[in-house]
């Protein structure tokens, strides 16, 4: 299997710059060398299509914003998360529109001390539609599957898992932070083969961005969406209910579970896996609940 060409970041390495601490010659510098590398194709992408040089330099200046101003999020727990070599992110999903991955993605890009690239999965619902699924590719998001997770993993790659797929991220508010089934457990058999850390994160706010309060079932199945939202603002004002609201964010990442000393084998033990993937689940609901109690309010 040919290895991804973008190298993890070496032990001896010094961490990124903090985004924003260049002056704006530097920066007008920087963005001139951006456009003569894409005009001249003087950039990087692995084989999942991961484009680091448009990452770095286009999409995530355009989440940091809504990262640091819009959602004030705050993280916690950042040293949990392995500086070098592969482990799976374990996050609840929510929110309508999968905003959580996004802001997690940055979380661990700008405020980890290696400066982690979160290497997503992502159902096929994303690669399917137009604009989205090829910016999903250039960000590093890749199919949700064994296959894709285990050679990430064993390329010592960070990668990004929401098991409740769409069953949390589309669930109404009346059931907000109540995990949704893990599914059969595949996440954990993927770790279990490659023999990473598995690293429990809860993600609180996401909730509160499009509250839920109905699903046109019938728009849905004429449009193949798995849901078709309805929310205080979204479909009555149109466009303008696409602005999420402003809620407060927590991102917390929990003490990593070790697999290694399971064997790869365990992969195929449906009573371990199934007890991991419960361990793992009841880790992620305890957390949600600390974190609420740790939120003031819903917007502060």
């Amino acid at each position: 299997m040919p290895e991804a060409r973008v190298i993890p970041l070496r032990p001896d390495e010094d961490p990124p710059p903090p985004p924003g601490s260049a002056s704006w010659e530097e920066q007008v510098a920087g963005g001139l060398e951006f456009l003569r590398r894409r005009l001249t194709g003087e950039y990087d992408t692995d084989e999942f299509g991961f484009d680091p040089d448009l990452t770095d330099h286009v999409l995530l200046p355009m989440l940091r914003p809504w990262f640091e101003r819009w959602f004030r999020v705050e993280t916690q727990g950042l040293e949990n998360v392995p500086d070098t070599g592969g482990a799976l992110v374990v996050a609840n999903h929510s929110g309508t529109i999968p905003v959580d991955a996004l802001m997690e993605t940055v979380a661990l890009h700008d405020q980890h001390p290696a400066g982690r690239r979160l290497r997503l999965l992502g159902a096929d619902l994303v690669f399917q539609a137009p604009f989205v699924g090829a910016l999903a590719r250039k960000m590093g998001v890749t199919l949700a599957c064994n296959e894709d997770a285990e050679r990430l993993l064993s390329a010592g790659e960070l990668v990004g898992v929401f098991p409740e797929g769409f069953k949390g991220v589309g669930k109404s508010f009346s059931e907000r932070y109540t995990l949704q089934r893990f599914g059969r457990g595949g996440f954990v058999s993927a770790a279990l083969r490659t023999g990473v850390p598995i690293v429990p994160c809860a993600i609180v706010g996401a909730e509160e961005i499009y509250p839920m309060l109905g699903n046109a079932k019938t728009a849905a199945r004429l449009l193949g969406l798995p849901y078709f939202p309805i929310t205080p603002t979204f479909p009555l004002l149109g466009p303008l209910g696409a602005v999420p609201l402003p809620s407060k964010w927590f991102i917390a990442f929990g003490e990593p579970i070790e697999t290694a000393s399971y064997g790869s084998a365990a992969a195929d033990d449906p009573m371990i896996v199934f007890n991991l993937t419960d361990q793992v689940r009841e880790t992620i609901q305890h957390s949600l609940y600390r974190l609420l109690l740790q939120r003031r309010s819903v917007f502060s």
